[in-house]
């Protein structure tokens, strides 16, 4: 059986932002973007910063989102410095695993290849000439693909219609109200100055000073919404001549006038004058962030000369009033981010202090402590959460490690942060983009620097799950020398643990019986818990698969029994996987089975498709071995799809080829090719969450009425949003991942034809009548 086609199967990138929710006006434009999408494979919106392509991009794609069934995928890069990870960044965003040594570019291509779905790639401006070979590559290869850009310049890709995004219409002087209205500057202006001040309107008194300052500022909309946040202390009046001062002292009498870019620049400066010194501080300061931050971030960070901690909090609370900052809420944790552009003027200002590497070093502070802490907290009951922590950091991870990458006194601290979070890029399928960081530090670092051959041995292991031989054996080769040399006792361990994963991969049992057995032992020498649990739970497995299927059992049982003892489930789903795979071989299939089953029931919350890939295997061939063809045949579909979404196949792992093999010559038999490939296919076509719920007998795709549009599933989920929950209250009450919660909301809204969770609450609420 063979696979009909590639699969996306997750989309953490496909929900769109909620700005879109509060867009005025471009409807010309919306009209002229919607209809270059129906005939144009690129598309990319440009102009100036503060234009407002991106809400134009994120209204248009809440437009168009029904006549795209594979999904819309908006993946903002303006957190993005490195233009070596963009495909993996895009890849992330499209739910593809990093498992092999396929070029993430051709992963990302095969998946799309057969798919009708809007990709959004927000802010390329500094990533222009990767941005245009990723999508000259997708565009060329996926006809069903559509991508629209956002970017100060065009990208100058094959067949790129570019659309230049104008500044909105501004009156005429001397209009009246009732035209004053239709005007989009105007639109704007008043309604977020209504944000501020409740009972503000356009009168025949104001109209022509809000015309005024609106031409003033040449229609920018984050002019616009920058100047209306005044109105709360000033007059239109008196704002439009303030703001008038302020550009004529920026043009010191020139004629001309100030350009679009000037303008939202002089506002800025207006903005940052118009602020406390403590808000000024922390404005600069927060530049660093790439990303949203945190309260506890912030007062790391941001704090020191002029602004003691405490008042953090309410320096933020006043620059949130400014609209410097912006507020969110994730995962019932509140959250502030910049716009791009306030964000560069900020670091412009912190550069021309001379604090900008001081404040990155405190920047860089804060997240080896994050580090630190998911080290010392992971094997316990909050694993769940600490990957979802630092899945929202990860943008400012980067920064830290760009930080660290640039000085050699520093690179050490980087491979520190790499190793502490090891499970984390593991989890999250992160193998290229963890070698890439690991190899800019390794380039930088001293020879002698502290941890050096811990990071050889990890990164040997990364290159090692995803076949990279040749780079294992280098860095395993370099991380023993180096461990010798300055007799590294821990370090040997985590080489010998790295070299046993290999002899395990190469169904060599004996050598990695040993290795791990040694490795182990080491690990429990020197107190380091989580790494004896994990050489160790292998242990068990090559054991068992080495004739020693009792004494496997037992090492096994006593891994399980003890990390679920602390709550733990990442390391503790491999542990029974291990059994099952162990029995699966050469036992026990109903152990097998039911081993399985725990593993996905934990997966449920924390979303390892590697585990869940080869758990769905290890139950396919228990189901041929079962009497059962026509599931273990929709079983293999479904393990296929997890399998090629991760860019890996178990083939990979030599004990498993020849078991397989048989394992599909007998469901063929049985079934005979027509009925497999039917079943087969039917299983790959099922996205992830559906694959694991089918395996654990809890079928959510049972057949629906011609007349509903949504699955049972997507039923359930529909009316838990119109009963108010969040994305993390869906995904407690069902016991899912929340990403897994985000897709589903993604689907539905796609199915329906909505844009908002408020549609879909509505949409139940008719359906109840």
């Amino acid at each position: 059986m063979s696979a009909p086609g590639s699969a996306v199967q997750r989309s953490p990138g496909g929900s769109l932002p909620a700005e879109v929710n509060a867009y005025v006006g471009r409807d010309v434009e919306l009209r002229e973007l919607t209809t270059l999408m129906a005939s144009s494979s690129l598309v990319t919106l440009t102009g100036p910063g503060g234009v407002g392509k991106s809400r134009l991009a994120l209204r248009a794609a809440a437009t168009v989102r029904t006549t795209f069934p594979d999904g819309v995928f908006f993946v903002g890069l303006a957190e993005l410095r490195e233009p070596d990870l963009l495909v993996n960044t895009v890849a992330d965003r499209l739910g593809l695993g990093d498992r092999s040594t396929l070029p993430a570019l051709d992963l990302v291509v095969d998946a799309l290849r057969t798919k009708r779905l809007l990709l959004v790639l927000d802010n390329c401006e500094h990533l222009v000439d990767a941005c245009a070979h990723l999508v000259g590559n997708v565009i060329g290869a996926c006809p069903g693909v559509v991508v629209l850009a956002t970017s100060r310049q065009s990208l100058g890709a094959p067949g790129e219609r570019v659309l230049p995004v104008p500044p909105l219409h501004v009156p005429e002087p001397d209009e009246p109200v009732a035209r004053l209205e239709r005007s989009e500057a105007v639109t704007l202006f008043v309604d977020r100055a209504r944000a501020v001040v409740p009972s503000f309107a356009l009168t025949e008194d104001n109209a022509e000073d809000v015309a005024r300052l609106c031409r003033r500022l040449d229609g920018l909309p984050l002019a616009i919404e920058l100047a209306a946040v005044r109105v709360r202390a000033l007059s239109v009046r008196r704002l439009a001549d303030r703001l008038n001062e302020q550009l004529m002292s920026l043009t010191s009498g020139n004629r001309s006038g100030p350009g679009r870019h000037e303008t939202l620049r002089a506002l800025m400066d207006w903005s940052y004058e118009l602020c406390t010194e403590s808000e000024r501080l922390v404005w600069a300061r927060a530049s660093v962030f790439s990303a949203s931050f945190d309260l506890d971030a912030a007062e790391v960070v941001c704090a020191g000369e002029g602004v003691d901690t405490g008042s953090v909090v309410n320096v933020i609370d006043g620059l949130l009033d400014k609209s410097v900052l912006l507020r969110e809420e994730q995962h019932g944790e509140v959250r502030y981010r910049m716009l791009e552009t306030m964000r560069q003027y900020g670091e412009d200002r912190l550069r021309a202090a001379g604090e900008l590497e001081t404040v990155r070093r405190r920047h860089r502070a804060f997240y080896v402590e994050l580090t630190s802490a998911f080290e010392r907290e992971w094997i316990g009951p909050d694993q769940a959460a600490w990957l979802g922590r630092l899945r929202r950091e990860h943008a400012d991870l980067r920064v830290a490690l760009d930080f660290c990458a640039s000085d050699p006194d520093e690179a050490a601290v980087g491979m520190r942060m790499i190793f502490a979070c090891k499970e984390y890029w593991l989890g999250r399928g992160l193998n290229t983009e963890g070698r890439v960081q690991l190899s800019r530090l390794l380039d930088v670092a001293p020879a002698d620097s502290p941890g050096r051959a811990r990071a050889l041995s990890y990164y040997g292991f990364l290159a090692l799950v995803q076949g990279d031989v040749q780079a294992f054996e280098s860095a395993a080769r370099q991380a023993s020398e180096l461990a010798d040399a300055t007799d590294d006792d821990n370090a040997r361990a985590y080489v010998h643990n790295v070299r046993a994963y290999a002899a395990l991969i190469g169904n060599d049992m004996p050598k990695a019986r040993e290795l791990f057995r040694r490795s182990a032992g080491m690990f429990r020498t020197q107190g380091e818990l989580g790494a004896e649990l994990w050489a160790t739970f292998n242990y068990g497995l090559a054991l068992s698969l080495d004739e020693d299927l009792d004494g496997g059992r037992r090492v096994l049982r006593d891994c399980v029994a003890a990390f679920t003892a602390r709550g733990e489930c990442f390391w503790r789903s491999w542990a029974l996987w291990s059994r099952a795979a162990a029995e699966y071989l050469c036992g026990d299939i109903q152990q097998a089975v039911g081993a399985c089953l725990e593993v996905l029931r934990l997966q449920q919350r924390i979303d390892d498709r590697v585990v869940i890939a080869f758990s769905l295997t290890v139950m396919a061939g228990c189901a041929a071995h079962s009497g059962q063809p026509s599931r273990a045949a929709r079983l293999f579909g479904a393990a296929m799809a997890v399998w090629q979404s991760l860019g890996a196949s178990p083939n990979h792992y030599a004990a498993f080829v020849e078991p397989l093999h048989t394992d599909t010559e007998l469901v063929t038999g049985e079934l005979g090719q027509e009925e497999a490939i039917r079943e087969f296919a039917d299983g790959y076509a099922l996205p992830v969450d559906e694959a694991v719920a089918y395996a654990l007998g809890e079928d959510p795709v049972a057949p629906r009425q011609p007349d509903e549009p949504l699955t049972r599933r997507e039923a359930q989920i529909a009316e838990l949003v119109a009963q108010g929950l969040t994305n993390r209250g869906i995904a407690d009450r069902l016991v899912i991942a929340q990403r897994t919660a985000e897709t589903h909301i993604n689907h539905i809204l796609t199915k329906l034809g909505f844009s908002n969770r408020a549609q879909i609450a509505a949409w139940i609420t008719r359906n109840r009548r």
